[in-house]
């Protein structure tokens, strides 16, 4: 069998010394969208910052294709990597077609993911809505063809439309290949995007499997965010 496109083993980390997720195993496959889901505190954040070289670890190792990597972010971009943090990394001086030029793809190929920003480009970006700017980030990332996608909260605020749009584009991107990891506060609607989910407890996997597996504990995931 293939290596997976992500490996974390053993993988600890955290700030200052004090861990905030400890002996984490987990693995995303090209061609799979999986889900990292938890409480608030229980270590989602720490983990997708870890995965992608901003915080070092504490102990265990990150592969990409069985490669480890030990590099920050900038070298793991240029590998393939991309991030979509919670906040909307967007310039809001800049218009939507600048936004669009800043990345490593073209604008046309972000425009098929999301040709509804079409009519918006010669806008500058802090002009258009939430849903608009969240779209433009990730068809920058996505216009790259990234061969690891690490998304965090990415339905943060949004309209339930919108988070369907946004959620669709990473199906796509995966079904084009890309191994995608989405971190996703609310269960129900990753598990309907996700093939497969972890869950975090207080910074330790605490359940993983199938998302067909995990909608069928439903007690048990309940249990597990309270």
């Amino acid at each position: 069998m293939t290596e997976p496109a992500l490996r974390a083993v053993g993988v600890s980390a955290g700030y200052h010394g004090v861990a905030a997720v400890t002996g984490l195993d987990l693995e995303v496959r090209a061609g799979e969208v999986v889900a990292l889901l938890g409480a608030n505190g229980a270590g989602k954040t720490t983990t997708l910052r870890a995965l992608a070289g901003q915080i070092k670890l504490l102990d265990g190792t990150v592969r990409f294709d069985g490669a480890v990597q030990s590099g920050p972010l900038f070298q793991r971009v240029r590998g393939g990597l991309g991030l979509l943090t919670e906040s909307r990394c967007v310039f809001m001086g800049l218009t939507c077609r600048d936004n669009l030029r800043l990345g490593r793809g073209s604008v046309d190929e972000a425009l098929g993911y999301f040709p509804e920003l079409a009519p918006r480009l010669d806008v500058r970006a802090g002009l258009v809505s939430g849903g608009e700017q969240q779209m433009l980030a990730l068809a920058r990332i996505l216009a790259a063809r990234p061969r690891i996608l690490l998304a965090d909260e990415l339905s943060l605020g949004l309209a339930p439309l919108i988070v369907q749009r946004l959620l669709a584009a990473l199906a796509e991107a995966a079904s084009q290949g890309a191994a995608v990891l989405i971190v996703e506060q609310q269960a129900r609607l990753a598990l309907r995007t996700a093939d497969r989910a972890y869950i975090l407890r207080r910074g330790r996997l605490a359940l993983a499997g199938t998302s067909a597996e995990l909608r069928a504990q439903e007690a048990t995931v309940t249990t597990l965010y309270l």
